[in-house]
């Protein structure tokens, strides 16, 4: 049985909300292993002048526990 555990993030681009999920799940995959899944929760954008200047995404992800780790 797999035991998951869910963390709240928020990336950042000024692209796109693609850019910027990608950017997050790039980032993440850094320092955390086992990612599995990935939802999007929130995006929202800063306007500056008449046009969007970046873009947020809030993510929930999610990672397999290694319950076989070492402690």
């Amino acid at each position: 049985m797999d035991i998951k555990k869910h963390l709240l993030i928020t990336g950042s681009s000024q692209v796109s909300w693609k850019d910027a999920i990608t950017s997050a799940i790039t980032e993440a995959s850094k320092s955390i292993d086992y990612l599995s899944s990935v939802k999007v929760l929130n995006q929202h954008a800063k306007i500056n002048g008449n046009k969007i200047s970046e873009y947020y995404v809030d993510l929930d992800i999610s990672f397999v526990i290694d319950t076989e780790r070492n402690s």
